[in-house]
């Protein structure tokens, strides 16, 4: 299991995170009073294969959101295995959304992507520089913002789920 915890003047972050037991049925536990993204968090773990748990507190909405991507991007970066497949590519439809991401858990943080919420596109940021991930996220269609995000949410953790394979091997050429 890894844990991280962020504390700062604004903030109190516990993240503890490990793959699933039950890939069908990870165990999660998110409470950051913000339902949105606790619900984004959960879509995100179920997802990923992770049984994941937050708690976190802050003063604002910006701050809290933004240190919550912080904290587990840094303990995505502690559990990928270093045999980890490394790359991931998914694509999610939901009602008039699709959005496709691909990415690299191979230590090179670096972000492109546009969604429609200045809030969620700042956690992909924060997110991809924490978990020292390439992460490219392009929305395809769409109109309804919470469907957008959502499916952001989903192809990330479905992406994740294949990246983060131990594949015994190191998959580089350096």
């Amino acid at each position: 299991m890894t844990i991280v915890t962020r504390e700062t003047k604004e903030t109190r972050i516990q993240v503890r995170i490990e793959p699933a037991r039950d890939p069908q049925a990870p165990e999660t536990s998110i409470v950051t009073g913000e339902p949105f993204l606790d619900h984004m968090l959960t879509t995100f773990a179920h997802y990923a294969a992770l049984d994941l748990h937050i708690t976190a507190a802050g003063d604002l909405r910006h701050h809290l959101l933004e240190d919550v991507a912080i904290a587990l991007g840094q303990a995505i970066a502690l559990l990928a295995p270093a045999g980890a497949a490394r790359y991931g590519d998914r694509a999610i439809p939901m009602d008039d959304a699709l959005v496709h991401v691909s990415l690299d858990v191979g230590g090179r943080p670096y972000y492109r992507g546009k969604l429609p919420s200045g809030l969620y596109n700042h956690w992909m940021r924060s997110f991809a520089t924490n978990a020292r991930t390439t992460l490219h996220v392009r929305v395809l269609r769409g109109h309804d913002r919470h469907h957008i995000v959502e499916a952001a949410f989903k192809a990330l953790g479905l992406a994740l789920r294949q990246a983060l394979v131990d594949t015994g091997a190191v998959m580089s050429i350096k």
